[in-house]
C-alpha cells in the first residue's frame, strides 16, 4: 500500500478538499502510474453530488486520466516505465461474459468495475479515481496514449472521445454520409471533430447563435438553430445518423424528422428526467430508430486513440489546478467552459 494525494467529496453537499488514500501494491499484472492530467466530465459532479443514486462518500472522481508508467509487475508485457498512457472509465470487468469475450466490457454482465465508486475487488472498498496523483490498474485496461498528442487536451479523449466513436463507428460512418450532433458541449465538439475525420458531412443543432463561429471552426459543415422551426423544418430527411448529446430532457421527434429513412436518432446524454415519448408515426413511416450508446470496450478505445493521433485530435481544454475545482464544477453548470477541464496535476504534488 502506497498513501496518494488526492481530492474528495466527503459528502454530497461538501465541495472537494484534500484527502489521501491508500493505493495496492502493484500486482504481477498491474501498471504503476503517475497521473500527470485529468479531465473533468459533467459525470463527476453528478456522481460528486449524489445525483444519480449509489454515491459511497469520500468520493474521488475522474476517469480521463493520462500519465506515465512508473513501474510494472513481472507479468506485464505491453508497457513499460516512462510509457505515456490513459485509463478511462474501466478498471476491470468480469472478462468472461459474452459482451467481454466480444471486446465490449463496458456491457459487461456481470458489471464492469468503473474507475472510481465502484466496488474494488483488491481492496473490498471502493475505486477511487484520477482526481489523486497516482493510480495502480491492471494492464488490461491501460491505455497506449500517442506521443504525437498534446497529453492534457489527450485526457478528455478518454471519455468524450471514445462516447462519441463509439456510436460513429457502430452505424459505420464513412465519406459521404450525413451526420448530425445535438449540442456543442464536451461531448458535442468532439463529435464533430471525430464525424468530420471520418469524412461525413456535418451538422450541427444548438439553441444559440453565438456558437455558429466555433462548431464551424471545429469542422461543421453546417449550424442549424434548432429553436428556429424554419430551419429545422429544412433538415427533413437529410440525416443518416443524428448523436444527441443532450443531458436534459427534449422534444426528440423534431431530430427524428432530420433522419433519412432507415436513419438513427443515437442517444449519449443522460437526462435527469425522461424524454418526453416520441411521435411513433416519425418511427414507422420512415423505418427510423431510436438507440443509446455507452463508451466503447478497451480495444474500441485505443482504435479511438489512434485514430485520433493519426489527424492531430484533441478536446479544445482550459487547463486548471486541482485546487480549482469547486469553481469548475459551478462553471460547468452554467456552460461556462469550451469544452473541457482539465486538471494539471502536478498543481498537488509537492
Amino acid at each position: 500500500m502506497s498513501i496518494t494525494r488526492a481530492y474528495a467529496a466527503q459528502s454530497a453537499t461538501t465541495p472537494l478538499a484534500p484527502w489521501t488514500l491508500k493505493r495496492r501494491t502493484p500486482r504481477a499484472q498491474d501498471v504503476d502510474i503517475d497521473i500527470l492530467y485529468c479531465g473533468v466530465c459533467h459525470s463527476d459532479l453528478h456522481a460528486a453530488r449524489s445525483d444519480w443514486a449509489g454515491t459511497v462518500y469520500p468520493i474521488v472522481p475522474g476517469h480521463e486520466i493520462v500519465g506515465r508508467v512508473t513501474a510494472v509487475g513481472s507479468a506485464v508485457t505491453r508497457f513499460a516505465p516512462g510509457q505515456l498512457v490513459g485509463v478511462g472509465c474501466l478498471v476491470d470487468s468480469c472478462r468472461q461474459c459474452a459482451s467481454c469475450v466480444d471486446g465490449l466490457e463496458q456491457y459487461c454482465e456481470r458489471g464492469s468495475t468503473g474507475t472510481y465508486n465502484a466496488p474494488d475487488k483488491h481492496s473490498g472498498g471502493v475505486t477511487y479515481g484520477g482526481y489523486s496523483t497516482r493510480i495502480v490498474v491492471d494492464e488490461a485496461f491501460v491505455l497506449r496514449m500517442p506521443e504525437s498528442l498534446d497529453p492534457a487536451a489527450a485526457a478528455p479523449l478518454l471519455c468524450a472521445g471514445i462516447t462519441t466513436y463509439s456510436p460513429l463507428r457502430h452505424w459505420k460512418v464513412q465519406p459521404g454520409m450525413s451526420v448530425g450532433v445535438v449540442g456543442l458541449g464536451g461531448l458535442g465538439h468532439m463529435a464533430v471533430k471525430l464525424a468530420k475525420a471520418m469524412g461525413a458531412r456535418v451538422g450541427l443543432f444548438t439553441t444559440s447563435p453565438a456558437k455558429a463561429e466555433d462548431a464551424r471552426r471545429l469542422g461543421a459543415d453546417d449550424v442549424i438553430l434548432s429553436s428556429d422551426r424554419a430551419q429545422m423544418k429544412a433538415q427533413s430527411r437529410r440525416f443518416d445518423l443524428v448523436l444527441d448529446t443532450i443531458a436534459a430532457s427534449h422534444d426528440l421527434d423534431a431530430y427524428l424528422r432530420t433522419l433519412k429513412r432507415d436513419g438513427t436518432l443515437v442517444l449519449i446524454g443522460v437526462p435527469d428526467k425522461p424524454h418526453a415519448a416520441p411521435n411513433v408515426g416519425n418511427l414507422v413511416f420512415q423505418r427510423r430508430s431510436i438507440a443509446g450508446s455507452l463508451i466503447g470496450g478497451i480495444a474500441e478505445t485505443q482504435e479511438m486513440l489512434d485514430f485520433c493521433g493519426e489527424h492531430g485530435i484533441v478536446a479544445d481544454i482550459e487547463r486548471i489546478p486541482m485546487q480549482a475545482i469547486n469553481e469548475a464544477y459551478e462553471r460547468m453548470l452554467r456552460s461556462d467552459v469550451r469544452y473541457r477541464f482539465v486538471i494539471d496535476m502536478a498543481s498537488l504534488k509537492p
